[in-house]
This record gives structure tokens, sequence and C-alpha cells, in this order.
């Protein structure tokens, strides 16, 4: 009697937790196919899983989020979601819900996650510089004032990170290798106003873009005192440059068959360049002024998106000859593309027509639509194992 007793009680505790399991946020899941789609308007994150092209959840509450960027704690179960009010925010992928959240400061533009996965750094506007955060507990770690708006802040490896100066025109590196206080490399000479900024995936090569003149400036990473080297100087040399309605992002960069493509600023052209020597190496007449340049993985297709008033476009270009493939047109105000992590699909944000449409990216077919409150950026947890992302 006692047994079977025993096993009653077993058998029923067996199915409290299988319904625990199914029902809501507690679903027993893995992340490896999850991600998250910023709601700008809102400022909700919703949460999507890729296997079954569909949203599974929302979290409300993450204030200002009209240049939101998001990074991933190393089990792939965190988000930290940096908004443009200064607001920091630790997301529970999983349970769909904060975990914490602090607000820093007055205007941020971003931020990044040391290659450990124990420090969340946050890029600022106002007051300027770049403090950093315990990851677990968002507690302060560190403050690094630099008296200018700070821009293109990237990871690299050895819990280090590279960051440039709007007004300053240097970028600077700040190493916790030795613990809370970094530090600080300045290097002088960037050029002016560096405005966005990438690191290559074996962190060695940190490339900022130039919005005060043509150009772009790169630095070794592998080099003890990194020394600038300018990259496609007066690129638009001799031409009237066009009105900038929204800047060019690099982090949205493509290194594809050893070349790096590049969206101009204030110009309908993609830039090439040789990875290797950085010369000039080609360039590609593109429908507007375009903001993101994104590789598919494996490197044979770059997909770009534009501006406004040419933002309801995307055009695929072929990496090998660098002319357009297909043009397609996803809907008015096209933010953002994600690619799957093996490349099968792609992701794209509309965000005033409120939704995500996903496509086959070999066959640019459709595949599915996920709606969503004004979208705009897209993230999938497999960023968390990638430098610079």
């Amino acid at each position: 009697m006692t047994r079977i007793l025993a096993l009653c009680l077993l058998v029923a505790t067996l199915a409290a937790t299988v319904m625990v399991n199914r029902a809501g946020a507690g679903e027993l899941r893995g992340t490896g196919d999850l991600g998250v789609v910023v709601e700008r308007a809102t400022g909700s994150l919703l949460i999507v899983d890729r296997s079954e092209r569909a949203a599974i959840g929302r979290v409300e509450g993450l204030g200002d989020l009209s240049h939101a960027s998001v990074v991933f704690s190393p089990d792939e179960r965190f988000a930290y979601v940096f908004g443009r009010d200064g607001g920091l925010t630790r997301v529970d992928i999983l349970e769909r819900r904060i975990a914490a959240r602090v607000v820093q400061a007055g205007n941020a533009i971003g931020g990044a996650i040391s290659d450990d996965g124990r420090l969340v750094a946050v890029s600022n506007y106002e007051p300027g510089g770049v403090r950093v955060f315990d990851a677990e507990t968002l507690a302060p770690v560190a403050d690094i004032p630099t008296g200018s708006k700070t821009v293109g802040l990237v990871d690299a490896p050895g819990r280090r990170f590279v960051f440039s100066l709007w007004e300053a025109g240097e970028t600077w590196i700040a190493d916790f290798a030795g613990g809370a206080e970094p530090a600080v490399t300045r290097i002088r000479g960037i050029g002016r106003n560096p405005y966005d900024a990438l690191v290559t995936p074996d962190g060695r090569t940190y490339i900022a873009g130039l919005f005060g003149e043509d150009g772009l400036t790169r630095l070794d990473l592998w080099e003890a005192v990194p020394r600038p080297h300018r990259v496609l100087a007066g690129y638009g040399r001799g031409e009237a440059p066009l009105p900038v309605y929204k800047m060019p992002h690099l982090e949205g960069w493509a290194l594809a068959a050893g070349r790096f493509a590049l969206p101009a600023v204030g110009r309908h052209e993609i830039l090439w360049v040789d990875a290797r020597s950085f010369a000039e190496a080609g360039r590609t007449a593109v429908h507007g002024q375009p903001v993101f340049a994104v590789a598919r993985p494996g490197g044979r297709q770059v997909w770009v998106n534009f501006a406004h008033p040419d933002n309801d476009t995307v055009q695929v270009i072929d990496t090998l000859s660098g002319e357009i493939l297909r043009t397609l047109t996803p809907g008015p105000a096209v933010l953002h593309m994600e690619f799957a992590p093996r490349g099968a699909e792609v992701w794209v944000s509309v965000r005033d027509a409120g939704k995500v449409v996903i496509y086959d990216a070999a066959s640019f077919e459709a595949l599915g639509e996920i709606a969503a409150e004004s979208p705009s950026g897209i993230f999938f947890t497999a960023r968390a194992h990638r430098t610079g992302l």
C-alpha cells in the first residue's frame, strides 16, 4: 500500500511538472532558435522562435527604443537591451520578464558585452563616455568619461571594449583584463566625426567610418599601440554628396569573398574594399542611400536596405560580380535584416507595415510574416557567440 501511494505521488508530481513546463513562460525549451524584435513605438521586445516562424511572447516597459540595440549572455538566455533614453535592461527571454534595469544616462547609443560575458558596456551621447556594469546584477563597475559623444562601441578579445569619440576624432581601448579599473589607450588622428565602427570576427581589425570626411580609418588591435590607417580617403572626390537622411550602420557590415562591403555616406553606392590590402576593389550603384549592408552567412550575397525616401526596398548583391541579383519591396520603412545563423532565411523588419517578413535567402520567396508593433532591430541569440555583435 505504501509503495502504491508513493507511486501515485510521483506520478502526480511529474504530471504537475509537465503542466508547468508546457504553460507560458515556464515551457521547457532551448534558446538556440530564439530571438527578439525591438518594438520601438511601444518600448517592448517581441520574443520570436525561428523554427516556428512565430512570436512566442512580449516583454514591455523598456523605455525609449527608438535607436535600440541588443546583445546576449553567453548562455543565450538573457538579452541586454540598450535604449535611447539611457536605459539598460536585462531581459530573461525564457521567463519573458525584466530581470534587471537601470537608467544610466540621459541619451545612449548602444553597447557591448565582454568576451567572457561578465561585463556590459554602454556608449553614451549624454553625458558622453562609456559606463560599464556587472552583467548579472547591472551594478556599476566603471565610468569612463570622455568629454565627447561615444560611438562605435564593440567588444574585443581579452575583456576589452573599443569605441570612438564623435567630437574628438579619437578611438579609445578600455582593457579590463586586470580587473574593474580599466587600462585606457587613447588613439588620436582617427579623422573628423567618426560615426560608427565594426570589428572583424577575429577581433583584430577595428574600422571607424567618418562622417566629417570621405573615408574610414582602421586600427590593428594586435599592435601594442594601434596606429590609425586611412581607408578610401576621399572616395567621393569631385562629387557633391547628397543630403544624409539616415546615418549608415557599419555594425551591419559585410565581409564576403575576401572583400568588405561598406555603405557610402551621402551616396547611392556600396563600396568594396579588399580585406587584405584595404584598397578599393569596386563599387556597386544601388537603389538609394544604403543603411545596412549585411552578408549572408557564407558570404555569397550581400543584402542592402536604404534610407528614406527609398526605404521600402531591399537589394541583393552577388559578392563575386558586384551585380544586383534581386530587388525586393517588403513594404514601407524597412529598418533591419537578420539572417538565420547558417543563412537559410533572412528576417526583415517593416516598421510602417507593422510586420516582420521572412524570406528564403536562396529563392527570395516570402516564407511568412509576423505582426509586430513598429518593429526595428531583429537580433537572434546566435549573436552571443560572435565578436563585435
